[in-house]
């Protein structure tokens, strides 16, 4: 692996924060493969409120929290937390705030139903990782999004923060899963995406923020795809197509180490 790699991991769950599934083990594994193989990785990930900070040890980085990021004319404290992961030489920090995250679920409730505030959720996610990268002035030259709930992060990377030298030399990568949701997220998605200083033809795409439409969104702003799992919606899987981007076909779980890194390299000799 290219040994100047820096790779930012962007996840919505990772074990062993999260119960395990084909997102969150590889969001635990991935990113200690390629750190083993000579690349330096950062993991953001939200701090759900079903996480145990006592257990899994988390702990507020004082010199990275405070900032308050203004979403829809609210302002909401980012609070950013650690842990590191038992048996790696692993850390993963976690995206915080008391009005988004306190909340004892992910994004669904106990009966099942997605949260009327995930969009908003998703937009302080997206802003509190890549703030929180500026503060620790460490220049990524992957990030790497994972499903749905990070898909708005490449437009601020290719729209808002495109000239900050933090972010200017980078390929952003995204991984698609079968993972979707029913119904929409907030149709006003657009609009306080609009508010940060995105133009709305750049937003057309969500119109209506299914997950379908999110995950195309995501890709229209990606360099690269990944397919992370064996089944994609047959819709996104030909917009996919159509895109013309590198795609890295779904490689299973016992072979896919070498098979990332290989993808990785690739991206970064263009």
């Amino acid at each position: 692996m290219n040994n100047n790699a820096k790779i930012l991991y962007i996840c919505q769950e990772a074990t062993p924060y999260l119960p395990e599934n084909d997102i969150s083990a590889l969001c635990r594994h991935l990113p200690q493969a390629m750190q083993e193989r000579g690349a330096e990785i950062r993991i953001f990930m939200p701090r759900w409120g079903c996480i145990n900070e006592r257990r899994n040890q988390l702990h507020e980085v004082i010199r990275l929290s405070g900032m308050n990021l203004i979403i829809d004319d609210t302002d909401h404290q980012l609070i950013i937390k650690v842990a590191s992961i038992p048996s790696a030489r692993v850390q993963v920090y976690f995206i915080d705030n008391e009005d988004f995250f306190k909340r004892k679920a992910t994004w669904i409730d106990a009966e099942g139903n997605y949260f009327e505030d995930n969009e908003e959720r998703a937009i302080f996610f997206a802003r509190g990782v890549l703030e929180t990268v500026k503060k620790l002035r460490w220049e990524p030259n992957i990030v790497h999004c994972h499903d749905w709930f990070t898909a708005i992060v490449p437009i601020y990377l290719k729209k808002i923060f495109r000239n900050d030298p933090i972010f200017k030399n980078l390929k952003i990568v995204v991984s698609v899963y079968d993972h979707s949701f029913p119904g929409t997220l907030n149709t006003d998605l657009a609009g306080k995406l609009a508010q940060e200083g995105m133009k709305k033809d750049d937003l057309s795409q969500l119109a209506t923020p299914d997950y379908v439409n999110l995950m195309k969104f995501a890709i229209q702003y990606a360099d690269a795809i990944i397919l992370g799992s064996e089944h994609i919606e047959p819709e996104l899987a030909a917009y996919i197509e159509s895109s013309g981007k590198p795609v890295l076909p779904y490689v299973s779980n016992e072979n896919y180490e070498d098979a990332y890194a290989e993808f990785y390299d690739k991206l970064l000799e263009k």
